[in-house]
């Protein structure tokens, strides 16, 4: 019995003691992956650099603007009546006081003559009551009354000659007519519209700009208006009036410019963008676009600076820098605060860094940075 107890003791020794070993060798081996791993200096990460430059740019602000014609109608009839004659196509070019349409008359042109042979006869009247007064055979009330009648029946042809000079719609200035929404013999309202004529040369593009653009917003500056309807394609305009309020809800101010549209190309209505310049060039730090890091709480860039090493040795270093970013262009972005002319930044490959990160600069991997990039067709 005592020689199995003193068995199952040593039994026990022995895996403590094999237990020990094990846990003094796997301490050993953590000890030296902590040492190792405090000793460690992660290889430096390939970035591209690009220094910030000092330039000259135009001040411009885009915004998005829609056509509106620099006159523009819905031609209707005045008068009832039936159509009698049609003068005009859809979509054709018509001058100021062109008939569109003529409504039926003849009701109007009967009454007319009868007011004409009333008016004859009511002259006539008066001249003899003119000359009868000059004998004094009648009172100055029968003369008063004679020219009396004789002025209604005037006013009663005249106004039939207006009505019917109104049943002959008229455009009311050079424009295209639209699509017409009358044919012959159809019958018309009071009001009923005819078709919409709209003059386009020049066109009005209407646009708003925050109200801080009211600094440098000014009647005379030129604008360029673009629409995808024509790629490529430019026309240049001046603004020509700036609304004398700011919308409360959105702080924006309404701009009117004008711009020719001498080959008709520009029809109102259409979706254009905007682009309003200033006169003057002013003085703006530039940098890639690509090496801006967009944030919620501030926009930032990795700046290259030369620091020793653990080493002791010189490296290249990255240390991010908050920067307030300005306009944009093509590949380009301007930077307002935050960097100096002659500074190198990270253009390429800032997505991976944390500032203090050691970098390799490798600028043969670069993409070509253009204001006005241009792509290749492959």
């Amino acid at each position: 019995m005592k020689t199995r107890t003193k068995l199952w003791i040593g039994v026990a020794f022995l895996l403590v003691a094999v237990v020990a070993a094990l846990v003094g060798v796997k301490a050993l081996q953590i000890g030296s992956m902590i040492k190792a791993g405090k000793s460690f200096v992660p290889p430096p990460e390939a970035v591209t650099s690009a220094q910030v430059e000092a330039a000259k740019w135009q001040p411009l602000q885009e915004a998005s603007g829609t056509l509106v014609a620099f006159r523009g109608v819905t031609v209707g009839s005045e008068l009832p009546g039936a159509i009698r004659e049609v003068s005009f196509d859809s979509g054709t070019f018509v001058r100021k006081g062109a008939v569109l349409v003529r409504l039926d008359t003849s009701t109007e042109e009967a009454q007319l003559a009868a007011a004409k042979a009333d008016e004859n006869l009511a002259r006539l009247n008066y001249e003899r009551a003119l000359e009868v007064r000059k004998g004094q055979a009648n009172t100055p009330a029968d003369l008063d009354a004679a020219e009396a009648r004789y002025k209604q029946a005037q006013a009663a042809a005249n106004t039939l000659k207006a009505t019917i000079d109104k049943k002959s719609i008229r455009a009311p200035f050079d424009g295209r007519i639209a699509i017409r929404q009358v044919e012959l013999g159809q019958v018309l309202g009071s009001g009923a519209p005819v078709a919409s004529l709209q003059s386009v040369t020049p066109i009005y593009v209407e646009f708003s700009l925050p109200q801080q653009a009211l600094a440098r917003l000014k009647v005379g500056q030129p604008v360029h208006v673009h629409t995808d309807t024509f790629p490529g394609a430019t026309w240049n305009g001046k603004v020509s009036t700036i609304n004398t309020e700011v919308d409360v809800a959105t702080r924006n101010v309404k701009v009117r410019a004008t711009v020719p549209n001498d080959d008709g190309r520009l029809r109102p209505g259409m979706f254009t963008n905007v682009e309003v310049l200033s006169p003057e060039l002013v003085p703006v730090l530039l940098i890639p676009s690509t090496a801006a890091i967009y944030a919620p709480y501030g926009d930032s860039v990795f700046v290259l600076e030369q620091k020793k090493g653990a080493d002791g040795k010189d490296q290249l270093v990255a240390q991010q820098r908050f920067v307030r970013l300005g306009e944009r262009r093509g590949d380009l972005v301007a930077v307002e605060t935050g960097l100096k002319a002659g500074e190198a930044v990270v253009s390429s490959g800032a997505f991976k860094l944390r500032s203090g990160a050691a970098v390799m600069v490798r600028n043969d991997l670069a993409p070509d940075i253009r204001a006005d990039p241009k792509p290749a067709d492959n």
